[in-house]
C-alpha cells in the first residue's frame, strides 16, 4: 500500500522554503495538498467588526490561486473546500486513505483549538497530525532560550537573539511532485460567498498588493533593486522612511521570513545600504517576537487588561467617536486620511499603525481592543500575533513595561509627518 500524505495549507501558502511540503514529498508515495476555506474566519467579532473584511479576502483568495496555478504546472492541484476542518479533514484522510496528516502549527487560541480537535479526531482514525513551524525567522529550538524564559523585553530578545541564533538556509523548492488521484479538485469560492456579513465594497483594481507568492517575488525583487538605485545615487533615508509592504505576503506565508533575510543580506553585500537592509530584518525580528510572546503568554494579550490588574474598564461599544475613528471622520486630519488609507488598501506603514491608535487609545479614550478588533478586519497582512502584541503594546498593558510611556500622540505627529504631506498625498 503507497504512502499519501494530506498537506493542510494555512498560513503557508508557497513552494519556497517550505518544511513541511519538501517533507511530505520525500516520504510519501504521493500527496494531497488541501486548503479549506473556515467560514467561522468570515464571522462577525464581539467587538462589532468581521474577523475578515473584503480586501484581505481577496488577497487569501489570489493567494490560492496562485498556489493552485504552481501546483497545476507539476501536473497536479490542490483540493480546495469549504467548511470546519474538523469536519472536512477526517472524511478525506478516509476516502483517499491517507496515511498521515501535515500542517504548520499556529499560536493564537482558535487556531490552536482547530489544530487540537483536528487531532483528536484523526487520532480516532489512527492517523497522526504532524506539526510543523515554518513562520519565524528563527526556529524556536534555535533560540538561545526555551520559551518560558524569552525575555519580555523586546531589546534584550533581539541583543541575545541575533548573538547566539542562527538564521537557517531555505529548504528548495521541490522539482518533482507526485499527487494523489483527484477526480473534482473544487472550485475556488467567489469574494460574494464568502463575504455574506457585509456589502462589497468597490475594490481597487490597482493595487500594488495581489497576492501569491509570485506576485511576492516581484515585490521583493522590486524593494532589492530599490535600495541598489539608492546605493548607485548615494541617496538616504530615515528609518521610518524604509517601508517594503512584505508584509501581507509574509501573514499569508507566500513569502517566507528567511527568503527575506537572505536576499537582504545578499543585497547588503552588494550595495552596502545596511541601515536600509536592517530596518527590514528588524520587522521581521518584531514579528518573531510577538509570535513567541503569543506562544508563552497565550490569550493573555487578547484580554482589555492585558499584562496589568488596575486598568480602568472600558465599554466595548460601538459608539460615535469609534465609528468616526473608523470612517475617517474624527476631524484630526492626518488620522483622518491613515483611515482612508487602511478602509481602501488594507495597509498601513507601523508608524501610521501606531498613529491612529495612539489617536483612538490616548485621545478619544476609547478601549484599545476595538481598534484591535477593527484592524484585523480590515488589514490585509492581518495576523494575531503582532496585531493583538502591537495594541497592547500602545496601550500600555502588553509585556514589554518599557514600551508603556512611549506613545505620545503629539510627539508621534511630528515624527511621521512633521510637514503635514501624508493626508493630501493620501487624498489625492
Amino acid at each position: 500500500m503507497s504512502k499519501k500524505i494530506l498537506v493542510w495549507f494555512r498560513n503557508d501558502l508557497r513552494l519556497h522554503d517550505n518544511e513541511m511540503l519538501v517533507e511530505a514529498i520525500a516520504k510519501a508515495d504521493e500527496i494531497l495538498p488541501v486548503y479549506i476555506f473556515d467560514p467561522r474566519h468570515f464571522e462577525h467579532s464581539r467587538y462589532h467588526t468581521i474577523k475578515t473584511g473584503a480586501t484581505r479576502a481577496q488577497f487569501l483568495l489570489e493567494s490560492v490561486a496562485s498556489i493552485r496555478e504552481s501546483f497545476q504546472k507539476f501536473g497536479g492541484d490542490i483540493l480546495i473546500a469549504q467548511g470546519k476542518p474538523e469536519d472536512l479533514l477526517p472524511k478525506l484522510v478516509a476516502e483517499y486513505e491517507i496515511t498521515e496528516v501535515y500542517h504548520h502549527r499556529e499560536v493564537a487560541s482558535e487556531e490552536t483549538a482547530v489544530s487540537t480537535h483536528v487531532e483528536d479526531l484523526l487520532w480516532k482514525q489512527k492517523v497522526n497530525l504532524k506539526h510543523f513551524i515554518g513562520h519565524t525567522l528563527y526556529n524556536k529550538e534555535d533560540l538561545p532560550f526555551p520559551i518560558k524564559d524569552i525575555p519580555d523585553v523586546f531589546a534584550q530578545f533581539k541583543k541575545k537573539t541575533e548573538r547566539d541564533a542562527i538564521v537557517k538556509p531555505c529548504f528548495l523548492t521541490p522539482e518533482k511532485i507526485n499527487f494523489v488521484n483527484v477526480a473534482a479538485w473544487g472550485e475556488l469560492p467567489m469574494l460574494n460567498e464568502l463575504i455574506v456579513n457585509e456589502e462589497l465594497p468597490t475594490l481597487n483594481e490597482n493595487s500594488e498588493f495581489r497576492g501569491g507568492e509570485q506576485e511576492a517575488f516581484k515585490h521583493l525583487h522590486d524593494f532589492l533593486h530599490t535600495g541598489e538605485d539608492m546605493a548607485l545615487s548615494n541617496a538616504s533615508l530615515k528609518k521610518n522612511e524604509v517601508v517594503s509592504k512584505l508584509s501581507a505576503w509574509l501573514a499569508l506565508g507566500c513569502l517566507s521570513p528567511r527568503e527575506v533575510y537572505w536576499k537582504m543580506k545578499e543585497a547588503e553585500a552588494s550595495y552596502g545600504l545596511k541601515p536600509y537592509f536592517n530596518q527590514i530584518v528588524l520587522g521581521l525580528l518584531w514579528r518573531d517576537y510577538y509570535r513567541f510572546m503569543f506562544k508563552k503568554y497565550r490569550n493573555t494579550f487578547f484580554k482589555p487588561a492585558g499584562f496589568t490588574s488596575n486598568l480602568k474598564s472600558l465599554p466595548q461599544v460601538d459608539n460615535d467617536l469609534l465609528q468616526a475613528w473608523k470612517n475617517g471622520n474624527t476631524g484630526q486630519p492626518l488620522v483622518d486620511a491613515m483611515m482612508y488609507e487602511l478602509n481602501t488598501t488594507g495597509y498601513l506603514t507601523n508608524a501610521a499603525r501606531q498613529l491612529v491608535a495612539t489617536y483612538l487609545v490616548y485621545e478619544l479614550g476609547l478601549s484599545w481592543v476595538m481598534g484591535a478588533a477593527y484592524f484585523e478586519e480590515k488589514l490585509i497582512d492581518y495576523n494575531p500575533a503582532s496585531n493583538w502584541g502591537n495594541w497592547a503594546n500602545i496601550a500600555g498593558v502588553g509585556n514589554d513595561q518599557r514600551l508603556t510611556n512611549s506613545f505620545n500622540f503629539e510627539k508621534l505627529l511630528k515624527i511621521v509627518d512633521p510637514k503635514g504631506l501624508y493626508s493630501q498625498a493620501v487624498r489625492a
